[in-house]
């Protein structure tokens, strides 16, 4: 009866597998559908474009689009409830923690910002910078916007 164990359990799992299959569908959402928006103010300094590439959903609880600043335009202060990661993927950029260095971003780096840490980031005063955000949620809301970064705040290198 042992023996028969592990090809019951494969076959449950397979039958499973194929249910899940066939509910699910690969979607390819066209670059063509994908359209910028400048950046709140009350949210942004500086020129800074967002293009929203997917929404969180059911799939998966995280969204992520494009965020490209122009040199010298930053974030404002926030958190995220589920974290974000970034991934720089033009230009050079700067991010700061709360207490921490301000600190440079170049392309290929990836900027790790754990739930709930104050941070901001940007593009480094001579370059414009984009990265890649993928941000997680909590109860549909994926960030707390705070004050805005000053000058000084940003100019502290």
């Amino acid at each position: 009866m042992t023996g028969k164990t592990p090809y019951l359990s494969l076959l449950l799992t397979l039958c499973a597998f194929s249910a899940w299959s066939q509910d699910a569908q690969v979607k390819i959402t066209s670059a063509d559908n994908q359209r910028a928006v400048y950046g709140a103010p009350e949210n942004f300094t500086g020129q800074v474009q967002v293009t929203p590439l997917f929404p969180a959903g059911p799939d998966i609880n995280a969204s992520g689009g494009y965020v490209t600043f122009a040199p010298g335009a930053r974030s404002a202060w926030h958190t995220h409830p589920a974290g974000q990661r970034l991934i720089v993927t033009a230009g050079v950029g700067l991010t700061q923690e709360e207490g921490q260095p301000v600190q440079v971003i170049r392309v290929g780096d990836v900027v790790s910002c754990p739930p709930g840490v104050k941070h901001w980031h940007g593009a480094a005063p001579d370059s414009a910078m984009t990265h890649l955000a993928i941000t997680g949620a909590v109860d549909g809301k994926n960030v707390q916007w705070m004050e805005k970064v000053t000058d000084e705040q940003y100019a502290a290198r």
